[in-house]
């Protein structure tokens, strides 16, 4: 490892360029001369070898003689995945512990290993069944895994995925929260040997976790309190004790719910977990109180649900957890595919959610899927267009999914009785393509496809590139590789990422549109071609909907609302210097001319939906603690 860093250090002196291609070449080279695996010498294994070698071996890092600025330059060489933290913000997503689910879609998989429509082997649910799928330790390893990997971790967005949140019962909610900053809280990041992305070729990941000793007193604790509750987190162990009640849900002789509770709801281990998993509101608070001000500060939080699942009580509950946006379900806007597909749920009450969170101030993260039984290409087109555009939703992000069948969701008959035939490769992308033209200037697509295995997937997509294989139809490239293309407006194709930004070349832009209870601004900043550095989420609530719902809402008649601030550039630590856009001042001009258009608009008040790591902030900008959120006098 010793010799691909300091041949990597060599080149970088001499000027030359150091990319994927270049490291592939040095890892090949090496495996070559030691006859080892090259898996043994992975670029994701560089950064924490060096790290370690700077911290326990001062000396033989001396003796690579590296430069502050040769040290930079190796750092953005050798960083993993260096778009994780090119918005601004590094993420964490945890995984909630298997539930019956309160809904049974068609489409929906039934891995009786994982929450309603997960899979074991997508990263984070591994991530989390190696775990025990407890907050603290999922968050540990994830923290210690980004920090390896070279990414900043001063600001997170905690990202809570597991089916319905609202189905599961309210002290373990406040339970799973408050564990989450409290590991952030605790700095609860373990050494290189503890890290199961560096686990050797072959070895049991949920071994690695539970064996090493290079970890924090705290993981340390709890791992020993799952395995004295009788929990696994070996593989085999746990491919075994769900193998019968699969089979029994993939035949059709057992529901997903019923397999669940017999698992873990009648399971002695499960039971005796579950007895110390309940927290109060008090114990939450104070560690939300030290994470103002905290190493690792939690600049958002996400929670996943459905609509029908979606009341002023259950809102204001998960905005006391400290959550700021919600992922929700949407799937259509077409009653009948709705029907057909099993979805349980009215266009209506879909409209009601919308409307509901607008209210409170989350940001709104719709899932939308392509591909449904009974929808045509034709058919999805309408259907994304009507989601984008009807004031009735509108949602500020989207997850566009086509629908891929699991070989355990019920879809499957449908499938072997050839009522549902997944879309040739040609008829997604033009289905795709037209969407993402479709999305206005306000609305990021965060993803295209989910973490499925293609070895999972028996029918629709497999490729993991398919997001690329759209914007391909959709882009001409710059000399840097960024696409453009005049007609996108989404957010995501059109942020700056880890380019630095000239204030002198941006102008404000404001993009108005009218919902069914707000008028809305997207204040954004952008460059001449297009590009956005920030942007800022003004709504207008309007009056007469707070006075009908005036006994149901934590907001008053003559307030606006700041529903989300963001500035883009890669993560950097709290108070760094650097010419990233998050270090120009853009947020706080934001926020002032959002006060401006809210005064101008005959409101007396504004709130923010701060998150707990970014109180302080608000405070410096005038804005005082109030209810739910945070608020200022215009």
């Amino acid at each position: 490892m010793e010799d691909i860093i300091v041949n990597i250090l060599e080149m970088l002196r001499r000027g030359e360029t150091v990319d994927d291609a270049v490291l592939v070449k040095l890892v090949h080279a090496q495996a070559k001369r030691t006859g080892g695996d090259k898996r043994a010498f992975a670029k994701r294994r560089l950064l924490p070898f060096y790290q370690r070698v700077k911290r326990e071996e001062p000396e033989r890092w001396r003796s690579w003689n590296v430069t502050p600025e040769l040290e930079r330059a190796l750092l953005r060489a050798i960083r993993m995945k260096p778009r994780r933290s090119a918005s601004g913000v590094a993420t964490i997503t945890v995984i909630t512990k298997p539930w019956p689910c309160g809904s049974d879609c068609l489409y929906c998989p039934n891995d009786v290993r994982m929450p309603k429509s997960y899979l074991h082997d997508e990263p984070a649910c591994a991530r989390a069944e190696q775990n025990c799928f407890d907050p603290y330790l999922q968050v540990s390893t994830r923290l210690t895994a980004l920090s390896q990997m070279g990414h900043a971790t001063d600001k997170i967005e905690l990202i809570i995925l597991g089916g319905t949140w609202s189905d599961y019962p309210r002290d373990y909610q406040i339970w799973f929260v408050t564990e989450l900053f409290r590991a952030l809280n605790d700095d609860a990041i373990s050494g290189v040997a503890a890290n199961p992305m560096l686990a050797a070729p072959g070895e049991d990941k949920g071994a690695v976790l539970a064996s090493s000793s290079d970890v924090p007193a705290g993981v340390v604790e709890r791992r020993a309190w799952y395995r004295s509750c009788g929990i696994t987190a070996d593989e085999h162990g746990l491919a075994a004790a769900s193998a019968e009640a699969q089979a029994a849900v993939d035949a059709g002789s057992c529901s997903y719910n019923r397999a669940v509770a017999q698992l873990y709801g009648h399971s002695g281990a499960w039971q005796r977990a579950a007895s110390a998993q309940t927290a109060t509101l008090e114990e939450l608070e104070r560690q939300q109180r030290i994470n103002e001000t905290a190493r690792h500060r939690v600049v958002g939080l996400v929670v996943e649900t459905r609509p029908d699942a979606i009341t002023p009580e259950t809102l204001t509950l998960i905005r006391r957890l400290g959550a700021t946006k919600i992922q929700m379900g949407v799937q259509s806007t077409d009653q009948r595919i709705l029907d057909i597909n099993e979805r349980g749920i009215s266009i209506e009450r879909i409209a009601e959610a919308f409307a509901l969170l607008r209210a409170f101030g989350f940001k709104i993260h719709a899932h939308a899927m392509a591909n449904l039984l009974g929808a045509t290409p034709a058919d999805d087109k309408r259907d994304y267009a009507r989601l984008m555009r009807d004031p009735a939703y509108q949602p500020d992000e989207v997850k566009l999914y086509p629908c891929a069948l699991i070989g355990s969701a019920r879809l499957a008959e449908r499938y072997r009785d050839g009522l549902w035939v997944p879309y040739s490769e040609e008829e997604l992308l033009d289905v795709l393509v037209e969407d993402v033209l479709a999305t206005p200037a306000f609305c990021r697509i965060s993803r295209m496809i989910r973490d499925f295995s293609s070895d999972d997937i028996v029918a629709g997509n497999k490729k993991p590139n398919l997001r690329q294989l759209v914007e391909a139809r959709l882009s001409s490239r710059t000399d840097d590789g960024a696409p453009v293309h005049p007609d996108v407006q989404e957010i995501r194709f059109r942020e700056i990422g880890m380019r630095t930004v000239d204030v002198n070349d941006l102008r404000l832009d404001t993009v108005s549109y009218k919902t069914e209870n707000t008028t809305e601004h997207f204040l954004q900043w952008v460059c001449a071609d297009g590009r956005i550095a920030g942007f800022l989420r003004l709504s207008l609530p309007e009056q007469a909907y707070v006075e009908a719902h005036a006994a149901e809402l934590p907001v008053a008649a003559g307030e606006a609302m700041i529903r989300e601030v963001h500035v883009y550039g890669m993560a950097t630590r709290v108070g760094a210097d650097g010419r990233a856009a998050q270090h120009l001042g853009l947020g706080k001009r934001l926020i002032e001319r959002a006060c401006s258009l809210a005064q101008d608009a005959g409101y007396r008040r504004i709130n923010v939906i701060s998150a707990v790591g970014t109180r302080e902030y608000y405070r410096h900008l005038g804005f005082a603690d109030h209810g739910l959120y945070q608020q200022r006098e215009l």
